[in-house]
């Protein structure tokens, strides 16, 4: 009899705390705000939608889109970083905020590490090397050897000092030990007359704006920035084919504010690994130039801590500033 009494104890003990747990765990009607700190109809935004409709099914509520543009995305970031830790605002973000913000120095109101909980990285969008037609390289060795005999008279175009396609670029340049002088442009769209007219030499553009060119025959690829090949470019091979190691791809990740419990952590992570599953999924994000990416929160907060000191030493190696 005392043991029984004692079983019901425990048990109502039991009740009790699951009824105190964070209300985010529990099926709620309340919808989740997914910030997003980049303009509404970019590749970001369009990820966070084509992901969030399903992660919702999977929680059993709603995830409103919160656009937050500004300040290269540190003004979104810096409004989720201060939200409550309930898990009903999370930040959908990218490797501009996370990694290479940070690393180029820039004075951001807020710590990527101390003030955010990883949650789960959701994606990777790699670059394409293009050329134009009249390069006489057909692939990325021919290419390094071509301008291995042509020291400073070949160049690159980017989208801009500290973006990600000049930082692919340094990067290419520090591996194969070459020297090419970088022409920045406001945004590689601009670019790409330029690249077709062969008045520049190479680009690092993202899939989804490069390809297009080069299927009409007006551009030339020679390979992507994964470390392996991808479906979402098959016939190509990867730059680390010829330089080993070689990688840059553009992540996206979702993270909470500091201190969000373990338990909604883990839940908004399987929610986003199985949508990240899900074949329509998959098929919008390959529409977009975007490889899904399954992960637990510790495999995406090493990834990002890698991710930032590799180009942290690009940065620091190639004096690049931010201007």
């Amino acid at each position: 009899m005392i043991r029984r009494h004692h079983f019901l104890r425990g048990l109502a003990a039991a009740l009790a705390l699951g009824a105190a747990m964070p209300a985010a765990l529990a099926q709620s009607s309340k919808p989740i705000r997914l910030v997003v700190p980049f303009p509404a109809g970019g590749a970001t935004d369009l990820f966070a939608r084509t992901l969030s409709q399903k992660m919702g099914e999977r929680l059993g509520t709603s995830i409103v889109i919160d656009n937050k543009p500004g300040a290269g995305g540190s003004l979104g970031s810096d409004m989720a970083a201060k939200a409550t830790a309930d898990g009903q605002t999370l930040l959908f973000t990218t490797t501009s905020t996370h990694s290479i913000g940070p690393a180029i120095g820039a004075k951001l109101p807020y710590d990527t590490v101390r003030d955010f909980t990883p949650i789960a990285h959701v994606g990777n969008a790699p670059s394409i090397m293009l050329v134009p037609n009249s390069s006489p390289a057909k692939t990325v060795k021919e290419w390094i050897e071509y301008a291995k005999k042509n020291p400073g008279k070949l160049n690159y175009a980017s989208s801009g000092n500290g973006t990600i396609v000049q930082l692919t670029a340094e990067l290419f340049k520090a591996q194969a030990g070459v020297f090419v002088t970088h022409i920045p442009y406001k945004g590689t769209g601009l670019a790409i007359p330029d690249l077709v007219a062969g008045q520049l030499d190479v680009l690092f553009d993202s899939l989804p704006t490069g390809m297009p060119h080069v299927r009409d025959g007006r551009l030339r690829a020679l390979a992507v920035t994964t470390l392996k090949r991808t479906p979402l470019a098959p016939d190509l091979p990867p730059v680390a084919d010829t330089l080993p190691g070689f990688e840059s791809n553009t992540w996206f990740g979702l993270y909470g504010p500091k201190g969000l419990p373990a338990e909604v952590v883990n839940r908004v992570n399987t929610a986003a690994n199985q949508a990240l599953s899900d074949p329509e999924v998959r098929a919008k994000l390959t529409t977009l130039g975007i490889e899904a990416v399954t992960s637990t929160p510790a495999q995406f907060a090493k990834m990002v801590a890698d991710d930032q000191a590799k180009w942290k030493r690009i940065i620091a190696e190639r004096k690049i500033v931010n201007e």
